[in-house]
Protein backbone atom coordinates (compact mmCIF):
# COMPACT_ATOMS: atom_id res chain seq x y z
CA UNK A 1 0.00 0.00 0.00
CA UNK A 2 2.86 2.33 0.27
CA UNK A 3 3.79 2.12 -3.05
CA UNK A 4 -0.16 3.12 -3.62
CA UNK A 5 0.02 6.08 -1.83
CA UNK A 6 3.55 7.30 -2.51
CA UNK A 7 1.76 10.86 -3.10
CA UNK A 8 1.15 12.29 -0.11
CA UNK A 9 -1.59 14.18 -1.76
CA UNK A 10 -3.27 11.43 -3.79
CA UNK A 11 -5.36 9.78 -0.90
CA UNK A 12 -7.41 13.04 -0.59
CA UNK A 13 -7.77 13.48 -4.22
CA UNK A 14 -9.21 9.98 -3.81
CA UNK A 15 -11.55 10.47 -1.42
CA UNK A 16 -13.10 13.59 -2.62
CA UNK A 17 -13.59 12.64 -6.26
CA UNK A 18 -13.15 15.64 -9.14
CA UNK A 19 -11.39 17.63 -6.32
CA UNK A 20 -8.81 15.64 -7.22
CA UNK A 21 -7.60 17.85 -10.85
CA UNK A 22 -7.28 20.66 -8.90
CA UNK A 23 -4.48 20.01 -6.61
CA UNK A 24 -2.38 18.30 -9.82
CA UNK A 25 -0.55 19.76 -11.64
CA UNK A 26 -1.19 18.76 -15.76
CA UNK A 27 1.25 15.86 -16.79
CA UNK A 28 4.31 16.03 -17.82
CA UNK A 29 5.45 15.28 -21.13
CA UNK A 30 8.61 13.62 -19.97
CA UNK A 31 7.94 11.89 -17.44
CA UNK A 32 6.17 8.88 -18.18
CA UNK A 33 2.55 10.41 -17.38
CA UNK A 34 3.73 11.38 -13.70
CA UNK A 35 1.76 14.13 -12.63
CA UNK A 36 3.38 16.05 -10.26
CA UNK A 37 1.60 17.80 -6.68
CA UNK A 38 0.84 21.33 -6.03
CA UNK A 39 -0.41 23.04 -3.40
CA UNK A 40 -4.00 24.69 -2.86
CA UNK A 41 -2.71 28.18 -3.48
CA UNK A 42 -1.24 27.78 -7.00
CA UNK A 43 -4.22 25.88 -8.07
CA UNK A 44 -6.04 29.22 -7.18
CA UNK A 45 -4.08 31.25 -8.95
CA UNK A 46 -3.87 29.35 -11.82
CA UNK A 47 -7.49 29.43 -12.10
CA UNK A 48 -7.35 32.77 -11.72
CA UNK A 49 -5.29 33.24 -14.49
CA UNK A 50 -7.12 30.65 -16.83
CA UNK A 51 -10.00 33.38 -16.05
CA UNK A 52 -8.27 36.25 -17.26
CA UNK A 53 -7.40 34.14 -20.41
CA UNK A 54 -11.15 33.30 -21.18
CA UNK A 55 -12.01 37.06 -20.78
CA UNK A 56 -9.57 37.93 -23.24
CA UNK A 57 -7.92 40.60 -21.02
CA UNK A 58 -4.11 40.37 -23.01
CA UNK A 59 -2.75 42.97 -20.89
CA UNK A 60 -3.29 40.49 -17.70
CA UNK A 61 -1.90 37.53 -19.69
CA UNK A 62 0.96 39.34 -20.61
CA UNK A 63 1.91 40.21 -16.45
CA UNK A 64 0.71 37.58 -14.43
CA UNK A 65 -0.24 38.62 -11.43
CA UNK A 66 2.10 39.56 -8.32
CA UNK A 67 1.31 42.54 -6.59
CA UNK A 68 -2.67 43.60 -4.68
CA UNK A 69 -4.51 46.63 -6.71
CA UNK A 70 -4.22 48.52 -3.78
CA UNK A 71 -0.44 47.88 -3.10
CA UNK A 72 0.04 48.99 -6.64
CA UNK A 73 -2.25 52.12 -6.75
CA UNK A 74 -0.37 53.28 -3.55
CA UNK A 75 2.89 53.23 -4.60
CA UNK A 76 2.06 54.90 -8.00
CA UNK A 77 -0.11 57.46 -6.05
CA UNK A 78 3.37 58.23 -4.14
CA UNK A 79 6.10 58.12 -7.01
CA UNK A 80 4.29 60.41 -9.34
CA UNK A 81 3.31 62.83 -6.32
CA UNK A 82 7.13 62.58 -5.05
CA UNK A 83 8.49 62.72 -8.73
CA UNK A 84 6.29 66.63 -8.63
CA UNK A 85 8.29 67.70 -5.38
CA UNK A 86 11.30 66.91 -7.08
CA UNK A 87 10.40 68.33 -10.40
CA UNK A 88 8.99 71.97 -8.89
CA UNK A 89 10.91 72.28 -5.41
CA UNK A 90 14.84 70.91 -6.11
CA UNK A 91 15.41 72.82 -9.25
CA UNK A 92 13.68 75.68 -7.60
CA UNK A 93 12.84 76.83 -3.92
CA UNK A 94 11.36 75.45 -1.28
CA UNK A 95 9.77 78.70 -0.57
CA UNK A 96 7.27 78.16 -3.59
CA UNK A 97 3.41 78.74 -1.94
CA UNK A 98 1.53 78.31 -5.35
CA UNK A 99 3.56 75.09 -5.93
CA UNK A 100 2.50 73.86 -2.18
CA UNK A 101 -0.73 75.00 -2.58
CA UNK A 102 -1.19 72.74 -6.40
CA UNK A 103 0.79 69.65 -4.65
CA UNK A 104 -1.64 69.91 -2.05
CA UNK A 105 -4.57 70.44 -4.75
CA UNK A 106 -3.31 67.71 -6.78
CA UNK A 107 -3.30 65.11 -4.14
CA UNK A 108 -6.46 65.53 -2.67
CA UNK A 109 -8.27 65.39 -6.14
CA UNK A 110 -5.73 61.82 -7.19
CA UNK A 111 -7.19 60.29 -3.53
CA UNK A 112 -10.68 61.26 -4.31
CA UNK A 113 -10.63 59.60 -7.61
CA UNK A 114 -8.91 56.54 -6.51
CA UNK A 115 -11.21 55.88 -3.39
CA UNK A 116 -14.44 56.93 -5.52
CA UNK A 117 -12.84 54.64 -8.53
CA UNK A 118 -11.46 51.91 -6.08
CA UNK A 119 -14.81 51.35 -4.74
CA UNK A 120 -17.43 51.67 -7.75
CA UNK A 121 -14.50 49.87 -10.51
CA UNK A 122 -11.42 48.43 -9.55
CA UNK A 123 -11.11 46.76 -13.11
CA UNK A 124 -11.28 50.20 -14.16
CA UNK A 125 -7.85 51.07 -12.15
CA UNK A 126 -6.08 47.84 -12.61
CA UNK A 127 -6.32 49.42 -16.75
CA UNK A 128 -5.32 53.18 -15.47
CA UNK A 129 -1.82 51.02 -13.80
CA UNK A 130 -1.05 49.73 -17.41
CA UNK A 131 1.83 50.97 -18.44
CA UNK A 132 3.41 48.80 -21.04
CA UNK A 133 2.67 50.45 -24.83
CA UNK A 134 2.45 47.38 -27.62
CA UNK A 135 2.23 49.91 -30.43
CA UNK A 136 5.74 51.76 -31.75
CA UNK A 137 4.10 54.72 -32.20
CA UNK A 138 2.55 54.97 -28.77
CA UNK A 139 5.81 54.71 -27.00
CA UNK A 140 7.22 57.59 -28.87
CA UNK A 141 4.58 60.05 -28.48
CA UNK A 142 4.61 58.66 -24.73
CA UNK A 143 8.27 59.59 -24.70
CA UNK A 144 7.51 62.69 -25.98
CA UNK A 145 5.00 63.79 -23.53
CA UNK A 146 7.05 62.60 -20.43
CA UNK A 147 9.88 64.66 -21.39
CA UNK A 148 7.48 67.92 -22.18
CA UNK A 149 5.98 67.09 -18.98
CA UNK A 150 9.41 66.98 -16.86
CA UNK A 151 10.71 70.67 -18.58
CA UNK A 152 7.09 72.05 -17.95
CA UNK A 153 7.32 71.32 -14.08
CA UNK A 154 11.33 72.03 -13.92
CA UNK A 155 10.49 75.49 -15.55
CA UNK A 156 7.95 76.24 -13.56
CA UNK A 157 10.06 76.31 -10.17
CA UNK A 158 13.20 78.00 -12.21
CA UNK A 159 10.67 80.78 -13.22
CA UNK A 160 9.97 81.02 -9.58
CA UNK A 161 12.96 81.07 -8.33
CA UNK A 162 14.66 83.26 -10.92
CA UNK A 163 11.94 85.41 -11.87
CA UNK A 164 11.96 85.54 -15.33
CA UNK A 165 7.97 86.24 -15.54
CA UNK A 166 8.69 89.11 -13.53
CA UNK A 167 11.08 90.65 -15.41
CA UNK A 168 10.41 90.26 -18.68
CA UNK A 169 6.84 89.72 -18.51
CA UNK A 170 4.49 90.37 -15.54
CA UNK A 171 4.05 88.56 -12.33
CA UNK A 172 0.75 86.09 -11.82
CA UNK A 173 -1.56 87.98 -9.74
CA UNK A 174 -2.67 85.43 -6.65
CA UNK A 175 -6.63 85.49 -7.88
CA UNK A 176 -5.44 84.15 -11.31
CA UNK A 177 -3.14 81.04 -9.37
CA UNK A 178 -6.51 81.11 -7.15
CA UNK A 179 -8.98 80.63 -9.76
CA UNK A 180 -6.48 78.29 -12.13
CA UNK A 181 -6.16 75.64 -8.91
CA UNK A 182 -10.20 75.92 -8.91
CA UNK A 183 -10.56 75.19 -12.62
CA UNK A 184 -8.13 72.28 -12.28
CA UNK A 185 -9.82 71.09 -10.03
CA UNK A 186 -12.85 71.26 -11.73
CA UNK A 187 -11.54 69.61 -14.53
CA UNK A 188 -9.73 66.95 -13.11
CA UNK A 189 -13.28 65.81 -11.82
CA UNK A 190 -14.77 65.69 -15.00
CA UNK A 191 -12.44 62.57 -15.70
CA UNK A 192 -14.99 60.73 -13.23
CA UNK A 193 -18.11 60.92 -16.00
CA UNK A 194 -15.60 60.27 -18.63
CA UNK A 195 -14.55 57.50 -17.15
CA UNK A 196 -18.28 55.95 -15.63
CA UNK A 197 -19.34 56.38 -19.53
CA UNK A 198 -16.01 54.30 -20.79
CA UNK A 199 -14.97 51.50 -17.97
CA UNK A 200 -12.47 49.98 -20.91
CA UNK A 201 -10.69 53.63 -21.06
CA UNK A 202 -7.03 51.80 -20.65
CA UNK A 203 -3.73 54.15 -20.11
CA UNK A 204 -2.27 52.50 -23.18
CA UNK A 205 -3.57 51.58 -26.82
CA UNK A 206 -5.74 48.33 -26.75
CA UNK A 207 -8.60 46.28 -26.80
CA UNK A 208 -10.54 43.65 -24.62
CA UNK A 209 -12.63 40.85 -25.50
CA UNK A 210 -16.44 41.71 -24.83
CA UNK A 211 -15.41 45.44 -25.15
CA UNK A 212 -17.60 47.90 -26.67
CA UNK A 213 -17.88 51.31 -27.93
CA UNK A 214 -18.20 53.99 -25.79
CA UNK A 215 -21.18 56.18 -26.97
CA UNK A 216 -23.25 57.98 -23.94
CA UNK A 217 -22.11 60.53 -21.56
CA UNK A 218 -19.42 63.11 -22.93
CA UNK A 219 -19.03 60.68 -25.53
CA UNK A 220 -22.07 61.90 -27.43
CA UNK A 221 -20.65 65.21 -28.00
CA UNK A 222 -16.97 64.44 -28.76
CA UNK A 223 -14.89 60.76 -29.40
CA UNK A 224 -12.14 61.76 -26.57
CA UNK A 225 -13.34 63.81 -23.98
CA UNK A 226 -10.48 62.26 -22.15
CA UNK A 227 -8.31 64.08 -24.26
CA UNK A 228 -10.64 66.97 -23.94
CA UNK A 229 -10.16 67.39 -20.13
CA UNK A 230 -6.55 66.92 -20.23
CA UNK A 231 -6.13 69.62 -22.18
CA UNK A 232 -8.37 71.92 -20.25
CA UNK A 233 -5.95 70.53 -17.23
CA UNK A 234 -3.02 71.27 -19.12
CA UNK A 235 -4.09 75.23 -19.17
CA UNK A 236 -4.21 75.79 -15.76
CA UNK A 237 -1.53 74.80 -15.12
CA UNK A 238 1.27 77.25 -15.74
CA UNK A 239 -1.30 79.72 -14.42
CA UNK A 240 -1.84 77.58 -11.16
CA UNK A 241 2.03 77.25 -10.75
CA UNK A 242 2.34 80.91 -11.11
CA UNK A 243 4.44 81.00 -14.57
CA UNK A 244 3.66 82.82 -17.71
CA UNK A 245 6.41 81.52 -18.89
CA UNK A 246 5.84 77.93 -19.24
CA UNK A 247 2.81 78.85 -21.14
CA UNK A 248 4.66 77.99 -24.21
CA UNK A 249 5.95 74.59 -23.08
CA UNK A 250 2.20 73.89 -21.62
CA UNK A 251 1.04 74.36 -25.37
CA UNK A 252 3.30 71.92 -27.05
CA UNK A 253 0.68 69.07 -25.34
CA UNK A 254 -1.26 70.42 -28.00
CA UNK A 255 0.55 68.43 -30.86
CA UNK A 256 1.61 65.95 -28.82
CA UNK A 257 -2.36 64.76 -27.71
CA UNK A 258 -3.58 64.93 -31.06
CA UNK A 259 -0.87 62.72 -33.08
CA UNK A 260 -2.10 59.98 -29.82
CA UNK A 261 -5.21 60.60 -30.79
CA UNK A 262 -5.07 60.24 -34.72
CA UNK A 263 -3.18 57.38 -33.92
CA UNK A 264 -5.44 55.48 -31.18
CA UNK A 265 -8.00 55.58 -33.92
CA UNK A 266 -6.37 54.08 -36.83
CA UNK A 267 -5.77 51.20 -34.11
CA UNK A 268 -9.54 51.24 -32.61
CA UNK A 269 -11.15 51.33 -36.34
CA UNK A 270 -8.93 48.30 -36.95
CA UNK A 271 -9.57 46.31 -33.90
CA UNK A 272 -13.42 47.92 -32.11
CA UNK A 273 -16.11 46.48 -33.95
CA UNK A 274 -18.59 49.61 -34.08
CA UNK A 275 -16.08 52.20 -33.63
CA UNK A 276 -16.06 53.61 -38.03
CA UNK A 277 -19.93 53.57 -37.36
CA UNK A 278 -19.45 56.02 -34.38
CA UNK A 279 -16.89 58.29 -36.00
CA UNK A 280 -19.47 58.63 -38.56
CA UNK A 281 -22.33 59.36 -36.02
CA UNK A 282 -19.85 61.90 -34.18
CA UNK A 283 -17.29 63.57 -36.23
CA UNK A 284 -15.90 66.16 -33.83
CA UNK A 285 -12.63 64.48 -31.74
CA UNK A 286 -11.70 67.53 -28.90
CA UNK A 287 -14.00 70.27 -29.14
CA UNK A 288 -17.66 69.93 -29.90
CA UNK A 289 -19.01 71.65 -33.24
CA UNK A 290 -15.21 72.60 -34.12
CA UNK A 291 -12.81 69.28 -34.32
Amino acid sequence: MSGLWSNPIEPQAWRYGRRRSRFLAPKSDEGGGQREPRTPHRARIESLWQCGIRRGNLRRLENKPSKNLLTRLIGWTLFQQTALVILLFVPGTWHYWQGWTFFGVNLSLAMVFCTYFYKHDRELLARRLLRREKVAAQRFIMFLMKIVSVAFYVLCGLDHRLGWSQIYLTPVPWWLTVLALLGHAGCYLLFIPVFNANRFAASVIQTEAGQTVADRGPYRWVRHPMYSVSLAIWFWLPLALGSFVALPVAALIVPIIILRLLNEEKFLQRDLPGYNEYCRRTPCRLVPLVW
